[in-house]
């Protein structure tokens, strides 16, 4: 059976239309970009997610990431955050478990979500390895049968580290980095080689990794396993040299009829995150990008879901097509259901700004300008992109002018003018 590119290739889908009218563009122009690479629809029929068009012209989608750990290991929790965001409007879900039945934890949130779903199977990978002695012990076939393990479950997209190469690691000894590799993933295969000596299965054998993917119908996403893990090593040697395996990668991808998209790239200084986009656009060969954050200051734990937002707008600006949230629990601890809301609103802010700027349409924002003109409250908490917040700052005040706030009172700047105006 044809791949979803490879149809593409032939022409409209039922796919391709029913994405094309959620975002509100032509179907020739979605066919187009399935069919080049530039845009992918993560979609594994055995799960058969609501379609999510990712990419070049396509208003920019945000992802949350879930999942269970050794010291909280309750699939309970992780419904109640997938509750959460499926209810704030999450477009993407990635189940990163550790802790726990991890097969169970994710068919179940596997069968309660309808947005895409990813996963990042080198974890459960190396955990088995690790419980049977080390995580250097896993083989290759543990790779490939982890990533095909998830694949008949129905994940639509996988995190793959198939950049990291014997190659690259050296670029990462005497790179001068202050935090080195961060990427749990990234950490597993750089650990691998360097104690096997050996190259790394998943790009040694990428071929056998796209024959799987296009059996399954996975979208791959090429991960970032050099990613900086803070400002100071942004954009630097070892970043570099992943990110071109990954360009080259992607040309194996679209050779074969596999959807592809890249991730990068960690921490990064603001005024380098147009750069950043540049570089990866331009060496992908306009991939869609999957960025976590960026995050562009290292100095605030508790806060870097606001830091990942304000790098997540300037990176939509200028490219990226996919922003993974941040919670204010980065960095610190596993995220409860509170962070995981806090996340998802602060990185759907910052894809909204990226879309003002890309595809010009301020139809959302002259409709919260009108309701605020004729201070119409319930108009307001519709077009919020958090009504329940709000409504609650909303309700905390107390004015005796019933379309007043507790701010103003009587001398609401709307009303007076208003007044005037009126006279005229």
């Amino acid at each position: 059976m044809k791949s979803i590119m490879e149809q593409a290739r032939n022409g409209v889908t039922p796919l391709i239309t029913n994405a094309a009218k959620k975002e509100g563009v032509s179907e020739e122009f979605v066919r187009n970009g399935v069919a080049s690479g530039r845009i992918v629809i993560p979609c594994n029929p055995i799960h058969d997610p609501v379609p999510c068009a990712i990419g070049e012209g396509m208003s920019v989608k945000v992802n949350v990431n879930i999942g269970t750990s050794r010291d909280m290991p309750s699939v309970d929790t992780e419904l109640e955050k997938l509750s959460v965001a499926l209810r704030y409007g999450a477009d993407a879900l990635m189940d990163l478990s550790t802790g726990g039945d991890i097969d169970i934890i994710r068919r179940t949130i596997i069968s309660k979500c309808n947005v895409i779903v990813g996963t990042v199977p080198i974890y459960q990978t190396g955990l088995t390895a690790a419980r049977r002695n080390a995580i250097v012990d896993m083989t290759e076939d543990d790779l490939f049968s982890g990533f095909e393990t998830h694949a008949k479950d129905g994940v639509d997209f996988m995190t793959v580290h198939c950049g990291i190469t014997k190659e690259s690691v050296r670029w990462l000894r005497g790179s001068g980095r202050k935090t080195d590799v961060v990427s749990r993933g990234g950490s597993f295969l750089t650990a691998w080689i360097l104690h096997n000596d050996r190259e790394n299965p998943l790009y040694e054998n990428f071929d056998y990794l796209l024959e799987l993917a296009k059996k399954y119908e996975v979208t791959l996403s090429l991960g970032d396993g050099f990613r900086p893990g803070c400002i100071h090593d942004a954009t630097d040697a070892a970043q570099l040299s992943e990110l071109m395996t990954l360009g080259r990668l992607v040309k194996r991808c679209r050779a074969a009829g596999v959807q592809s998209m890249v991730e990068g790239p960690g921490h990064v200084p603001l005024n380098d995150v147009p750069a950043n986009m540049r570089i990866q656009k331009t060496l992908c060969d306009g991939a869609p990008f999957y960025v976590l954050g960026p995050l562009v200051t290292d100095i605030a734990p508790g806060y870097d879901h606001i830091v990942g937002a304000i790098g997540g707008a300037v990176a939509a600006q200028n490219g990226a097509d996919f922003l993974c949230y941040l919670t204010p629990a980065e960095h610190l601890s596993l995220p409860d259901v509170d962070d995981v809301r806090e996340g998802l609103i602060a990185s759907k802010i910052a894809a909204h700004v990226g879309d003002l700027c890309r595809l010009g349409n301020m139809e959302r924002d002259n409709a919260m300008a009108g309701a605020r003109r004729a201070l119409d409250w319930n108009a307001m908490f519709d077009i919020a992109l958090d009504p329940d917040k709000a409504r609650k700052y909303r309700e905390r005040g107390c004015t005796e002018q019933k379309d007043g706030c507790s701010m103003c009172g009587d001398v609401c700047a709307i009303k007076i003018v208003d007044r005037y105006l009126k006279r005229e």
